[in-house]
């Protein structure tokens, strides 16, 4: 958890810019972290020590593909690794991906296949 928490274990705002984003995993387990306005997610966890899958960094390759539960996400470049299909149904990229509100994401390494499929199935 970044910052500080309400009675409930919600994050607060502590005056920083930017906005909340819960990570959730398919095991269940969360992370909470602060995304600046100008920072991506994937940078974000990053600095917090919250591992993340990403390759290349700029939208192209799809690693690091999310699905957003809650809330809305800015995309900084056109997500390359994503059909329109993908973004429509709730599928974003984190590694150009900055909060435009408090967000939830559902993240790991599996979620790039249920979007891209592979072919080792």
């Amino acid at each position: 958890m970044v910052g500080p928490e309400d009675d409930s274990g919600e994050p607060v705002g502590d005056g920083q810019a930017g906005h909340v984003v819960e990570l959730v995993w398919p095991d269940g387990r969360t992370e909470t972290i602060r995304v600046g306005s100008d920072e991506s997610i994937v940078d974000a966890a990053e600095a917090a020590g919250v591992a993340i899958p990403y390759g290349c960094l700029y939208g192209a390759c799809g690693t690091c593909t999310a699905e957003l539960l809650d809330g809305e996400l800015r995309h900084t470049t056109h997500p390359r690794a994503l059909k329109d299909r993908s973004l429509d149904t709730g599928y974003v990229l984190p590694c150009i991906g900055t909060p435009e509100t408090d967000c939830r994401l559902r993240v790991g390494h599996g979620i790039q296949a249920e979007v891209v499929g592979t072919p080792w199935r």
